[in-house]
């Protein structure tokens, strides 16, 4: 049986604050990392091996993982980040409080922007101080694969070939994968895995620090999918 779980991060600063977050990198909260290492006690009272670890590149994920990774005493194991594993960038939401932003722009809209799956919020330009390209992190990356708002449906396709082509291939040689990422990431590949349409994703929503288990058949199909919260 090939496994993966999947978590998002612990509450960050901004999730705390109600702040659009996106592709800004913020650190946990303390109730974050309360999460972080609830989830890691969680998985080891579960029994819980890992074989592999993928992360994004921002820390409230990573260090989400870290922490998780130390309450299981597997600390060792190999860890790929991945930029395709980011949160889905908000473009000029990034760093405005949610309520805030739908006084100016009213709810429908902000709404909209933040759970439909084909919309993206209005976008940044180049010379915005919020713009990923600015960052050493992305210094590798092309001009056309750095993000400037993003809808669902464009965060799925940076989420969707990652999974393809390379965690299920690890995911071939190994038994079991933890993914620690984000809402809009996790989302996308759960609208992937479950088949969820266009429609439905709009009521999706993941908790933070709340370990989703996905057990596969040898072809991939989906055997079994469960939360762990005790």
């Amino acid at each position: 049986m090939k496994k993966i779980v999947l978590i998002r991060h612990g509450e960050s600063l901004w999730n705390k604050k109600n702040i659009f977050t996106g592709w800004t990198d913020i650190k946990l909260s303390k109730k974050g990392i309360k999460e972080a290492k609830n989830a890691g006690i969680l998985l080891k009272k579960n029994n819980f091996i890992f074989d592999y670890a993928y992360t994004s590149f921002l820390k409230r994920a990573i260090h989400t993982l870290w922490k998780i990774l130390y309450a299981l005493d597997l600390s060792w194991i190999n860890i790929t980040k991945s930029w395709k594993l980011n949160e889905r960038h908000y473009g000029k939401l990034q760093g405005y409080n949610k309520n805030e932003i739908s006084k100016i722009y009213g709810k429908k809209k902000v709404l909209e922007w933040r759970r439909s799956y084909k919309i993206s919020p209005p976008k940044i330009k180049n010379n915005d101080k919020r713009y990923p390209g600015n960052e050493i992190k992305y210094k590798k990356l092309k001009h056309n694969e750095i993000p400037i708002g993003e809808s669902l449906l464009d965060t799925f396709n940076r989420v969707i070939p990652y999974w393809k082509n390379n965690i299920k291939n690890k995911l071939k040689k190994k038994s079991t994968i933890i993914i620690v990422a984000h809402g809009n990431s996790l989302r996308a590949l759960i609208k992937y895995l479950d088949k969820i349409s266009d429609k439905k994703i709009i009521n999706l929503n993941i908790p933070t620090g709340i370990p989703l288990i996905y057990e596969f058949k040898n072809n991939f199909d989906i055997y079994n999918k469960y939360y762990i919260k005790k």
